[in-house]
Formats: structure tokens, C-alpha cells, sequence
């Protein structure tokens, strides 16, 4: 993986945690009428779904606590502390997909407990697309004697949310995988995320 090129890959869907899906719902336990619910909502949407990443490798640097990405330059307590030791980092973005968000509209309408649970699910499927990722990424640094930290995203803690302009530039988002960033700084679909991961040596 080199600096220059923007990766895109489709992964395989992740397996559907039913109580990641509730605990996102904020519904504290299941019942017969939860569960039926929820399954109509999984088997409305199972198929709808998408799951692809863009992400790109970068050499990062910071000098008088200016932190010099590749793709931006900027200030953040928690990313310095986040990237600590870091010489490389691997930005990236992941989406599910449109279709959850015509779901998510429609049953408004005439489910809101439907919608609920659908934008839970949505959430759900990202945040485990997001996961697989990054243990993919975990993995292949291991075997060449690198630790993959957490990932971290723009507008966690004191890193700027505006940094997404910058993430949508670097990997060219809307043309590789069909996010766009609205005025406001909503990605669109709602269900994307972006975040970096740092790349650090074994001491």
C-alpha cells in the first residue's frame, strides 16, 4: 500500500449482532414483540445493504504539537495522544449504502418503531463494517511487525469536524464509493463513516 494510491474494496457482510442493533435502538431488553419487530426490520433490509470501504495510506509527523497528516495539517490533544508513536496512518471511510436510508423514510411514515429500529440496524451495520475493517488492517500489520491502534474519527473529542472536508478530498469519496458531505458536514448516506487508524512499530 503506498501514500499516492485510494484503495476500494466490498467487503462481505458481517455477522448482524441482535444486541448491538437494541443497545443502538435504546431498548434495554428483548421481548416476543420487540423480536418480531426486528426481524421484519433485518429481513426487510438484509439485502439492501453494501459494504464498502475507501481508504488510503499516509506518512504522519508533528512538529510544535502541529500534527502534519498528509492530507491536513492540524491541533488535536486527542489525536496526537491517538497517533502516538505513529510514523503511517491509513484513513479511510466506509458506507452501507443508501437503500437503509429509503427504508428508514418510509417506515417513519408508517412505523416509527419500525424506523427506529431500522436506524439502529443501519448503525449497527456500519459501526460492524467499520470493525471488520479494522481488524483486516490489525491483522496484516501484525505480520509485518506493526500495531494497528484504535480508530479514531473527526469530531472525537477535540478533532475538528471540518477535517472531513479534507478526508472527502484525500480519498475522493464522493466518486469512489458515492458519499457526499453536505454544507453541514452530514455525510450522505448517513450510514458512512470515516475515521484514521495509526500505524505503529513494535518497540
Amino acid at each position: 500500500m503506498t501514500d499516492n494510491v485510494i484503495y476500494v474494496k466490498e467487503l462481505d457482510a458481517p455477522p448482524i449482532d441482535r444486541r448491538e442493533v437494541l443497545r443502538y435502538a435504546g431498548v434495554s431488553s428483548e421481548n416476543a414483540e420487540i423480536g418480531r419487530v426486528l426481524e421484519e426490520c433485518i429481513a426487510a433490509a438484509k439485502k439492501s445493504f453494501s459494504y464498502k470501504v475507501c481508504y488510503r495510506k499516509f506518512t504522519v509527523s508533528e512538529c510544535d504539537g502541529v500534527l502534519d497528516l498528509g492530507f491536513c495539517r492540524t491541533v488535536s490533544d486527542a489525536l496526537s495522544k491517538s497517533l502516538l508513536g505513529c510514523k503511517q496512518i491509513i484513513l479511510f471511510a466506509a458506507t452501507v449504502g443508501f437503500e437503509i436510508d429509503r427504508l428508514i423514510a418510509r417506515s417513519s411514515v408508517i412505523s416509527p418503531a419500525k424506523a427506529v429500529l431500522l436506524q439502529a440496524l443501519g448503525t449497527e451495520r456500519v459501526e460492524a463494517l467499520c470493525d471488520a475493517f479494522c481488524n483486516g488492517v490489525k491483522a496484516e500489520a501484525q505480520r509485518g511487525g506493526i500495531v494497528a491502534c484504535p480508530r479514531v474519527s473527526a469530531g472525537y473529542g477535540d478533532i475538528p469536524l471540518a477535517m472531513q472536508r479534507d478526508i472527502f478530498s484525500a480519498l475522493d469519496l464522493t466518486r469512489k464509493i458515492g458519499v457526499t458531505l453536505s454544507e453541514s458536514l452530514l455525510m450522505s448516506p448517513s450510514k458512512s463513516v470515516t475515521a484514521i487508524i495509526g500505524l505503529q512499530e513494535k518497540i
